[in-house]
This record gives C-alpha cells, structure tokens and sequence, in this order.
C-alpha cells in the first residue's frame, strides 16, 4: 500500500526498526527453562533406570563407581548430551508455544537461560565432564531450543490453535 498525499493531511509514520526484544515474553522463557530442566532431569532419570542399572547389573557390578565410569565413557557422553538436548527441545517448545508469537526466537532464548543455568550451576567447581564436551553441549543448546520453537510453530499451525504473526504473511492467510 503507498501512501497517497491526496487522501491524507498527515504524513506516513515513520519505519522504525524492531528491537531484538520487542515482541519477548519473559514468563514463557523463565518456565521453558525450568521445563527444560525437569525434562532433561526425568529423561536422565528414566535413561539411567531402565538403561544404565540394567547394563551395570548384567555385568554383576553394582556399585556407584560402575555408574560414574558409564557417565563418563563416550557413550555415556553422548546419552547425555542428546538427553539434555531433548529435554532443551520440551522446555524450547513449551515456551514458544506458551508465548504464541516469535516461536522460534523464544525457543533459542530458552536454550541461552539453559547455558546460563549450566554456568550458574557449576559455579567453577573442578568437573569431572571434559572441557571439550561442556562447549558442544552449550553449543547444542541454542539450536535445540530454536528447534522447539519450530516444533511448536508447527504444531500451532497444524492443530488451527492460535496464530502466529510473520512478517511475510498474506492477509488471510
């Protein structure tokens, strides 16, 4: 639509730029990231109760030395870091879909609260996790939570529950 001096007196507003917040609900980010950590905690739990005991038990070992040596094997690594990023996914997906609009953006902003719970949570103290794995896992982090936001787009737009606002929508469509 151009604007047309003849059937107005005032000028166009302005275009101005939208900021990297605009739009941002805090509250749905806030419980994504506490979804996010009782998911990855239930899975983890689930994963080492139905997986992890039962491996340790066939081998007749029992105690929890057993259980740190799988946690920090590489498939014990690898468990992890795909566990918290699913559980990254739900709280990603929880709260883009809570917030209704920028879904993909509310998800990565859960992944960001999860790396700065992560830090928070470590606080500096000596680690037995390897350096190296710290950083992929942070860096899983952002794009698990985008992709629940994703999800959540999608799901909103396949179940006809609520809209979502993109700039390169048609009217009516």
């Amino acid at each position: 639509m151009q604007y047309d001096p003849k059937q107005s007196n005032s000028p166009p507003a302005p275009i101005e730029p939208t900021g990297f917040f605009t739009g941002i609900q805090f509250r749905p980010i806030v419980m994504g990231v506490i979804v996010d950590t009782l998911a990855t905690m239930a899975l983890t739990t689930a994963y080492y109760s139905f997986v992890v005991a039962k491996e340790v038990a066939d081998k007749g070992v029992g105690d929890e030395d057993a259980f740190a040596e799988y946690w920090a094997s590489s498939d014990g690594l690898m468990a992890s870091l795909l566990l918290g990023s699913l559980g990254t996914l739900i709280g990603g997906f929880y709260a883009a879909y809570k917030a209704g609009t920028l879904e993909m953006k509310h998800g990565a902003l859960v992944g960001i609260g999860s790396i700065l719970l992560g830090l928070l949570l470590t606080g500096g103290a000596e680690s037995q996790t390897p350096e190296w794995f710290m950083a992929l896992s942070f860096a899983a982090a952002i794009p698990a939570g985008a992709l629940g936001g994703f999800l959540a787009e999608m799901f909103k737009g396949a179940t006809g529950s609520g809209h979502s606002s993109h700039v390169g929508r048609s009217p009516g469509g």
